[in-house]
């Protein structure tokens, strides 16, 4: 049953002050550092026309990159996961309005206050510092507010590399198309963007200079230039402290602090649909109940990919994998080899070349099932894949961006059986099962634990030719924490074989079809379990 937005704001509250902190800070850090690089840049600009063009088109270059590509660029350099790149790629999307409006306010100091500070006798510098920056300073400020505005409304796509922020809860509500969640992302996200313009507003306001025959009051020294950037740039820090003062942020530090003996945190990830999600709020569960160790909850990190590069990079220390994408995808094998060969492949070869333990398998198979509406399958006779062969040409396929690309997904799917779909469309997996039972697609690449397979009626289709390979979900675990943390192990041992494929089903069914929280979700069948309180 579906709670009321009332319970539901209040349930999430505390990870609203969390991810707001986060996002404060991503937004201050960045700014702040466009600051610093941008006016500098924007100076030289104005002093040396031979440096402008290149300097005003790197810049430039760097806006007209996408966000999201320039996050992934910046992961695939870097090879580290959270606020690091994002901070990186705000910064860089910051810097071209305020180098802009550095060298525009300069170049409009009018050239009369310029010979006039020549001729009482001012350096360069002097010039420089006590004239023209002085006059130019609204237009700067100009240049920071739009920077920052820019930087909030970006920063939401950070959540997509384990940055935390409002994002956050955009990529869930994307990932299990909820409403709810989205709106919980963007609306405080739209709130923040227009406080944070309203004061960098009222900073740009401050600078306006004021005649030298006004009174000296306390809000006439307020409006004088000089004091205009440092009550800046100590907002940019505040707003960067705050994240550490939330009530979450504040709660979740004396929680580790009361641990036993201060054994540390356990950093969980997971990819960004409900069934890791759930998978891993139920290790979280399991770890936080029988051990002394906190958890960080890094979920909804995206692909198979950024959860692999997380792990072996130290980013994380565990996560749900699937024996068939470790298999294909990761080590990139070939064959169908049975599910124990499979898994005892996977086991040894992650611990050779990723220093990982695969732990025992949860119980189900989440295998990649071509599924069609049950009314087409029954009209056209169609009980496995090759039965769609014949009208493939016709057909509008709707698959997730992984499947797209990954070997064990469409690629290898028409060579396997030799055809491909009339169209194919990238879809969230979210979004699929709706998308195909109201005819907007043909075709979809479901899981077979999806419990709107059964809602939507909807009919997976025999892999006949035996091309996908078991996909037996399992804990992944660092080789060197669970040296170091043994009592992982006995934690998360009650999980192995107690979840089926109908079981798994449900659950996924209860988030995506029921729009339950995952973490409720997943406490609610521990407790029915008797595995924790």
């Amino acid at each position: 049953m579906d709670v009321s937005w009332g319970q539901f704001i209040l349930e999430r509250l505390p990870e609203l002050w969390l991810r707001t902190g986060e996002h404060l800070m991503l937004t201050g850090i960045a700014t702040g550092a466009a600051v610093l690089l941008g006016i500098p840049i924007g100076i030289v600009c104005s002093r040396s026309r031979a440096l402008r063009g290149p300097a005003l088109s790197v810049v430039g270059i760097m806006q007209t990159i996408p966000s999201l590509a320039m996050l992934a660029i910046l992961l695939g350099l870097i090879g580290k996961i959270g606020a690091l790149p994002a901070i990186i790629a705000l910064t860089l999307y910051a810097l071209l309005p305020i180098v802009r409006n550095t060298l525009t306010g300069l170049e409009g100091v009018p050239d009369r206050v310029i010979e006039a500070a020549r001729g009482v006798g001012m350096t360069r510098r002097q010039r420089l510092w006590m004239v023209e920056f002085p006059l130019a300073l609204p237009v700067i400020v100009a240049g920071i507010r739009t920077a920052a505005v820019i930087s909030v409304g970006i920063a939401t796509l950070s959540a997509f590399i384990g940055a935390g922020g409002l994002g956050q809860f955009i990529n869930r509500g994307l990932s299990l198309n909820s409403t709810r969640l989205i709106v919980f992302g963007a609306v405080p996200a739209a709130i923040l963007a227009l406080l944070v313009d309203f004061a960098i507003w009222s900073a740009e306001w401050g600078t306006q200079p004021v005649r030298q025959k006004e009174k000296a009051s306390l809000r006439a020294r307020l409006k004088r230039p000089a004091l205009a950037m440092p009550v800046l740039l100590v907002a940019l820090g505040v707003i960067t402290f705050v994240t550490e003062l939330t009530p979450h942020g504040l709660a979740m530090r004396w929680a580790s602090s009361q641990k036993a003996g201060g054994a540390g945190a356990i950093r969980i990830g997971s990819k960004e649909f409900a069934e890791q999600l759930i998978l891993a709020e139920m290790m979280a569960l399991m770890i936080e109940d029988r051990t002394d160790l906190s958890v960080d909850r890094r979920f909804g990190l995206g692909g198979t990919m950024i959860c692999h590069t997380a792990l072996t990079k130290d980013e994380i220390d565990l996560y749900a994998e699937y024996t068939g994408t470790g298999y294909r995808t990761i080590l990139k094998l070939a064959g169908r080899p049975g599910p124990y060969t499979i898994f005892r492949t996977v086991s040894e070869e992650y611990r050779q070349r990723f220093q990982a333990q695969w732990l025992e398998p949860f119980g189900f198979d989440n295998t990649y099932a071509i599924t069609v509406r049950r009314d087409d399958a029954e009209k056209y006779g169609w009980k496995s894949i090759s039965d769609l062969a014949e009208r493939a040409g016709e057909l509008r396929a709707g698959f997730t961006s992984e499947f797209q690309e990954r070997e064990d997904g469409y690629p290898g799917l028409k060579r396997a059986y030799g055809f491909g779909f009339g169209k194919a469309y990238d879809l969230s997996p979210a979004l699929m099962c709706e998308a195909l039972a109201k005819g907007e697609v043909d075709v979809i690449c479901a899981f077979a634990t999806d419990g709107r397979i059964v809602a939507y009626n909807l009919q997976p289709l025999k892999d006949d030719r035996g091309f996908f390979p078991p996909y037996d979900a399992a804990p992944v675990v660092r080789t060197e924490f669970l040296a170091a943390h043994p009592e992982v192990r006995q934690a998360l041992a009650p999980l192995a074989g107690l979840l089926d494929d109908e079981t798994m089903q449900r659950l996924n069914f209860r988030v995506e079809g029921k729009k339950r929280s995952h973490e409720a979700v997943a406490r609610e069948f521990l407790k029915s379990k008797g595995l924790v309180n």
